[in-house]
């Protein structure tokens, strides 16, 4: 099993490549079984979670290219399998993305119930509600949903969809669903996430009648056929703010190319409060940090407010940042399992129930550490390149699932760090 192996101690510097957005790469995957034709994605990363939802739709009948240059060619004209089976999707949530178009194209679909990280409840429930108010018959049996249109009927109906909690993942599905629906069906309380963004430009790309896309209430008026298209895939907020996060700690400088800083907002500003100087350059993103930073408290929730998939990192940045900080995590109930591990490398971090209490400015040391979920395994990664002597990071295999080559960024960026197996 592969482990991390960091010397901290060193600053950042240089320059680093921000790479597509995982959680906008897998839907658009998806997005791609919604035609016959053609469809080729460029920039899509290279994830243990991209090649797990490669392999769902290639065992589907779905012929899937790639190249070394992050480029897809996709044709879904010969699906002869509308099923995502237990065993391709695991380890994966968004394979429930596959949900949507199999219906909406085929009208039926066999989708195992997902897998994913292990930070809290994240039900599928919403995304079954949807479906149904669209006309789909599903049921739930043996861990597989089953879904089917009523007899007779040849296409979903569009319909108005209101979510009980806002969801990436079923605004996701309604929108691929609905593209192909009978009729106009208006999401409510939709996410407004950049990938939500990307994604309906997609479908736009490839026929779709889509409107008010990044904002909480989207139109799709359905249309009879897509058509194949050329898309690229947005660059990766999230790492994008693990990287300045890094920087910031280490005490560097770095620009990221292909950064986005408008779809940064709240960690940037948060960035500059504590003392880093962030600004946005024809290209991409540059940060600077000197001197000592000072811990800032912040609290997650949906898009466009502090996204609890930068969380566990910024938490990191806390830990060498003067003061005391309050962490409140609003969005998944089991998302503190890395502080017992930052524990371990001398942080002073207390938590009840959905509050973590940091205390900054504590030097720490390395120590062997594991990694319970993705953004965890960042999280670790950063408070290592800070840390006296050596972290070694274990369970990266969750790191790999959301970040292309992270160690060979960092690498390129002057840290002391490599891909130790065991």
């Amino acid at each position: 099993m592969d482990k991390l192996l960091i010397r901290g101690g060193r600053a950042l510097h240089g320059e680093v490549h921000i790479s597509g957005a995982k959680n906008a790469a897998l839907p658009e995957l998806c997005a791609a079984l919604l035609t016959a034709q053609p469809v080729t994605l460029h920039n899509v990363p290279r994830l243990q979670d991209v090649n797990t939802m490669l392999k769902l739709i290639r065992n589907m009948g779905v012929t899937a290219e790639r190249d070394e240059h992050g480029t897809v060619q996709l044709n879904a004209g010969a699906l002869n399998n509308p099923e995502a089976p237990y065993e391709l999707v695991k380890t994966m949530r968004a394979s429930v993305l596959a949900l949507g178009p199999l219906l909406a194209r085929f009208g039926r679909a066999k989708v195992s119930l997902p897998g994913g990280c292990a930070i809290g409840s994240r039900p599928v429930d919403q995304h079954i509600k949807g479906l149904q108010a669209m006309g789909a018959i599903i049921t739930v049996e043996n861990g597989y949903m089953h879904a089917s249109l009523p007899a007779g009927w040849t296409r979903l109906k569009g319909a108005h969809i209101t979510t009980d909690m806002v969801t990436v993942t079923g605004t996701e599905n309604f929108l691929m669903a609905a593209a192909l629906a009978e009729g106009e069906t208006v999401l409510e309380n939709a996410a407004m996430e950049p990938e939500i963004t990307d994604l309906a430009e997609m479908l736009i790309k490839m026929g779709a009648q889509i409107s008010g896309h990044g904002t909480s209430r989207i139109v799709i008026r359905g249309v009879d056929a897509l058509h194949g298209c050329e898309h690229a895939v947005v660059a990766d907020r999230i790492e994008a703010g693990t990287f300045l996060c890094a920087v910031a700690a280490t005490g560097g400088e770095a620009f990221l190319r292909h950064g986005r800083a408008d779809h940064l907002g709240a960690v940037i500003d948060k960035l500059v409060d504590a003392g880093a100087q962030v600004q946005a350059e024809d290209g991409g993103i540059r940060i600077r940090s000197q001197g000592r930073l000072k811990a800032q408290s912040f609290r997650t929730t949906e898009y466009p407010g502090f996204p609890t998939d930068m969380q566990a990192q910024f938490m990191a940045l806390n830990l060498v940042a003067e003061g005391t900080s309050t962490v409140t995590e609003t969005i998944f109930e089991n998302r503190f399992m890395h502080v017992n591990e930052m524990l371990r490398l001398g942080a002073h971090i207390t938590t009840d129930g959905r509050l973590a209490t940091v205390v900054g400015g504590v030097p720490l040391s390395g120590a062997t550490v594991m990694a319970t979920d993705l953004r965890a395994s960042a999280s670790l990664v950063i408070a290592g390149l800070v840390a006296k002597g050596e972290t070694l990071v274990d369970r990266i295999y969750h790191l790999d699932r959301g970040y292309d080559c992270m160690e060979a960024k960092l690498r390129g960026l002057g840290a002391d760090i490599e891909r130790v197996s065991q």
